[in-house]
């Protein structure tokens, strides 16, 4: 086979199998460092915000192509965000799901899901995130009450 036609061939494998890697349950499998995920202005639309910080690879998150993500939990949040707030065992500060929103990707260590990993989601987002990225990101979860067909 010529060098011309296995390069690309090669390069497509790699890709496949990075992607194959980021599908996986194993939260230990997938790391996301802070030098990898770009600072997210939010002047980007919506699916590009979600896409470029990397939530794809951890969460689903409905009508964001790609986000189908099992490591952490479903980003439903209009759903499942009073519950949350009213849990006993939430230790933050937020009032509204719009806030606990902000507060869950600042503070990620506040309130863990139950049946997720603690530790997992990066602690580091604050600082690759726009406020106004996070406040797109919030107005956008808020809204989700259910799962769509992806």
């Amino acid at each position: 086979m010529s060098e011309r036609l296995l390069t690309p061939i090669i390069i497509i494998a790699l890709f496949l199998g990075g992607l194959w890697a980021l599908r996986s349950t194993d939260p230990s499998s997938v790391t996301l460092a802070p030098d990898r995920v770009p600072l997210v202005t939010g002047d980007e639309p919506i699916t590009e915000i979600f896409t470029k910080a990397g939530c794809a690879a951890c969460h689903t998150v409905p009508g964001i192509p790609g986000a189908d993500g099992r490591v952490g939990p479903p980003l439903i949040v209009g759903a499942t965000g009073p519950a949350r707030l009213a849990d006993p065992s939430y230790r933050g500060h937020a009032q509204t799901v719009h806030d606990y929103v902000i507060e869950s990707v600042l503070e990620p260590g506040v309130f863990v899901v139950a049946g997720y990993p603690a530790g997992t989601m990066p602690t580091w987002y604050g600082a690759k995130l726009s406020g106004l990225a996070l406040e797109k990101i919030a107005a956008y979860l808020e809204r989700q009450v259910e799962m769509v067909a992806q």
